[in-house]
């Protein structure tokens, strides 16, 4: 079967750490451009200014990566679909719930594949996680995802804007995990949003949820911890305490079954390349729901300004 040609927008940190590396280790994909109005590319391979220049003049592509900052993705990703050309959204897939509406519906309509790719889903414990607490009662859930903004968003102003989520550009990495191996859908029920004086977005967040049945959810997000990092998820149950660590790619049980590996990004080509075989799509919204819900319902306090 041919090669899937694909093409990425936008060639900062995440297109080059994780996309690229993973495009090149899937025998699914050959990377034949990229977009970068600022970038000068990879050598060898072809970079475009603007994704309207690739897709008149650049050569044939069968799909794109998306990895440019959300506020600018629905333009993009509808001009693409336009063309039949498959799209996978970095997380959060859009600027809104509405825009990501559209884009799936348009993919329906030109039978193209659309794909919102939650990276954290494909952490190495994630999947023995949701298969164990599928026969569990959950009693009680703790998420704490605290880290060092400078380290991880370097100069990155789009976060700090409307559309950037703000910490919850992180912490939508631990609802999509959690929303994945919690075997009830839960619901917002109080969020205080913590924003510096100088910034649009939120640098800190404490939020509860619970679940259809009752059970409590806490989640803490912080984006000013120094040191060592949380990225931990811990779940009480009726046969003892399952733990997530390290963003999911660390699963303990009360055995001691422990998971420890780091494959997201290449789970996730190897996902959109069976989605592009199949002709299907796959956009689930539901973290990025919890995320509006919370700036809808959340309570906004004002901290001391943040500078980078």
């Amino acid at each position: 079967m041919a090669a899937i040609r694909i093409a990425v927008v936008g060639m900062g940190k995440i297109a080059r750490d994780q996309h690229l590396p993973s495009i090149a280790g899937n025998a699914d994909f050959e990377f034949v451009a990229s977009v970068s109005p600022r970038d000068p590319g990879v050598e060898g391979v072809a970079n475009f200014k603007s994704l309207e220049s690739l897709l008149a003049d650049g050569p044939a592509i069968d799909a794109i990566a998306l990895c440019t900052p959300p506020q600018v993705r629905y333009e993009l990703a509808s001009m693409a679909l336009a063309k039949q050309v498959h799209v996978f959204l970095e997380k959060p897939p859009g600027a809104t719930l509405a825009e990501v509406d559209a884009l799936e519906t348009q993919a329906a309509e030109t039978g193209t594949t659309l794909f919102a790719g939650w990276h954290s889903r494909f952490a190495a414990g994630v999947a023995p996680a949701k298969a164990w607490l599928a026969e569990r009662k959950i009693e009680r859930v703790s998420i704490v995802w605290r880290e060092d903004v400078r380290v991880w968003h370097p100069g990155q102003a789009w976060i700090w804007e409307p559309g950037g989520l703000g910490v919850f550009d992180p912490g939508i990495n631990a609802l999509s995990i959690a929303t994945e191996i919690l075997p009830q859908p839960f619901f917002l029920t109080a969020a205080t949003l913590s924003t510096p004086a100088n910034r649009a977005a939120p640098i800190a967040a404490d939020l509860t949820f619970r679940s259809a049945s009752g059970t409590p959810i806490s989640m803490d997000l912080d984006w000013r911890q120094t040191g060592p990092q949380s990225w931990d998820i811990t779940v009480e149950t009726d046969a003892g305490t399952l733990s997530l660590a390290k963003g999911g790619a660390v699963l303990t049980l009360p055995n001691g079954t422990v998971h420890n590996d780091d494959e997201e990004y290449p789970g996730l080509y190897t996902r959109f390349a069976s989605l592009i075989r199949g002709g299907r799509s796959e956009v689930d919204t539901t973290p990025f729901t919890l995320v509006a819900d919370a700036f809808l319902r959340g309570t906004r306090n004002s901290v001391e300004a943040f500078d980078d």
